[in-house]
């Protein structure tokens, strides 16, 4: 597999030691499973251990935990991989496709996707114990990759907008931004392609993104606001799924082609490319968190 190109550094850019522990998405072992490992990808162990799909790691904001899916009992459905009690919890029960969970910054709300309104998949909300289960969105239009703003008063999410006659597979996605009450949505971009995975830096100055740009798909940066579009990793490889260090330092995100896919890290201001995992299979949807699981 061609490794992830690096750029030219800045002299003044201070690179730090990528800390703290990545969960991720990996099927080294048969099928989709949630792994941790340390920020520099050494130590990778498999949490989730099911021979069905486990998907889409958020973590717990005290590193208790680990919220995702998994399609254990039929259909997908949200768990908790509990760290401490070693176990999976199951937190929703619907014969919808419940997929996408994401921990608001205080641990005590979970946005997430669900066709259980009978259209698309739209953006829901529920507290952690399950209660107050609130649609955010409610149309035809397909949207994923829900997202929480540092200080959890605003919620990212992409949503599908086909033209009349467009039979392409993603046909347009762009980022879209509302309260977390799901109030005052608007669009933050406008780009051609289909763009999706905003993530806010930690400080909420920056948004992480991926779509494309010539032939392959790539990790963008941009300001809150949606200003100042740039592309970070100008690859020959399709990259994914960008996620941030707890510093803001680092950006952990998907890259390869075909089933081929390995985890790596970017370091923005200077261009630094490190690849984290060597594999022939697929490695992918990595969560950043700053605490040591062991």
């Amino acid at each position: 597999m061609t490794s992830c190109r690096s750029d030219v550094k800045k002299q003044d850019a201070e690179i730090t030691k990528p800390e703290g522990t990545i969960a991720f998405v990996s099927n080294r072992d048969g099928n989709m499973e949630i792994y941790l490992m340390d920020g520099n990808g050494k130590n990778a162990k498999n949490i989730s251990r099911h021979p069905d799909l486990d998907y889409s790691p958020s973590w717990m904001p005290d590193g208790s935990g680990i919220m995702g899916y998994s399609n254990r009992d039929g259909n997908p459905e949200l768990y908790l991989y509990d760290l401490k009690r070693d176990t999976a919890i199951r937190f929703t029960d619907h014969p919808a496709q419940d997929v996408l969970p994401s921990i608001s910054p205080d641990g005590k709300e979970i946005v997430f996707m669900s066709d259980r309104n009978g259209k698309s998949r739209s953006v829901f909300k529920m507290k952690f114990d399950g209660s107050d289960l609130v649609a955010l969105t409610d149309n035809d239009a397909y949207e994923e990759s829900p997202a929480w703003s540092p200080d959890g008063t605003h919620i990212l999410f992409t949503r599908q907008l086909r033209q009349e006659g467009d039979t392409t597979y993603a046909a347009n996605g762009e980022i879209f931004r509302m309260r977390s009450d799901g109030s005052l949505v608007e669009r933050i971009t406008n780009k051609q392609g289909y763009d999706s995975g905003a993530a806010y830096s930690p400080d909420g100055k920056q948004i992480a993104f991926y779509g494309p740009e010539g032939d392959t798909f790539e990790i963008f940066l941009m300001n809150a606001d949606g200003s100042d579009i740039r592309n970070i990793t100008r690859d020959t490889l399709d990259c994914y799924s960008p996620a941030w260090s707890p510093d803001g330092k680092w950006i952990a995100y998907t890259a390869g082609r075909g089933e081929n896919y390995d985890l790596y890290i970017i370091h923005p201001e200077s261009g630094e490319k490190r690849r984290l995992t060597f594999s022939t299979v697929r490695n992918q949807s990595p969560a950043w968190s700053a605490l040591n699981t062991d």
